[in-house]
């Protein structure tokens, strides 16, 4: 295939600690699932390839801490995203209510060039689980009001609508923007935690 439809594409994923976040990545590209649950430090990504369109696409997906000390890190994480993903629990209300302010904090610091038709998708994480909060119809309306954005119920667990979903964001941005070589290499970015809110080893997030 041509160089000419190859395409790059860097996808952030947003949302409270907890909500399935890495577990959607992991999911969709390595078809894993692990109930054992490490927050994430900073940012860590993966890739995968795929075809839509006859463009071979590469979905550089980004993971990004839902803790509040790691947000004044979105600057460097989100610079050069093409799509962003925003999940919520849907066994957990204020994350759904929390979308909102991922939205307008990626908005602010990512500084898309139209933020108004930028590509989001939402997602409703957990459904394998009984005790859901948050109805589908608030959830809708919500996105409706924010310029009709895709909106899917998943479960990482299961796998349940986890590639409709990314595949979704990647329809999205073909179908929204007139595309050409684009590359992104981010710099090597070590991330350091505090030892004594978690311990997890100190990762580096490298491009490949």
């Amino acid at each position: 295939m041509s160089s000419r439809n190859k395409i790059l594409l860097k996808i952030i994923i947003l949302g409270d600690s907890g909500v399935g976040k890495t577990s959607l990545m992991n999911r969709y590209v390595k078809n894993k699932f692990t109930n054992q649950y490490k927050a994430t430090i900073g940012a860590d990504f993966l890739g995968k390839e795929i075809s839509v369109e006859n463009k071979t696409v590469t979905m550089q997906i980004w993971d990004t801490a839902g803790q509040e000390r790691f947000q004044s890190l979105g600057v460097a994480f989100y610079r050069g995203a093409d799509c962003c993903m925003l999940v919520y629990d849907v066994t957990e209300p204020q994350s759904f209510e929390h979308l909102e302010q991922w939205r307008d904090e990626f908005l602010i610091q990512a500084s898309p060039q139209d933020p108004e038709s930028f590509p989001f998708v939402v997602i409703g994480n957990k459904i394998d689980k009984e005790d859901r909060k948050v109805q589908q119809k608030r959830v809708q309306a919500w996105c409706e009001n924010k310029q009709n954005i895709p909106f899917f119920e998943t479960s990482a667990k299961d796998s349940t609508n986890v590639n409709n979903a990314f595949e979704q964001v990647a329809k999205n941005f073909l179908e929204n923007s007139r595309v050409s070589n684009k590359e992104y290499f981010p710099k090597n970015i070590a991330i350091i935690g505090d030892d004594e809110e978690s311990d997890e080893e100190v990762r580096e997030s490298k491009c490949c």
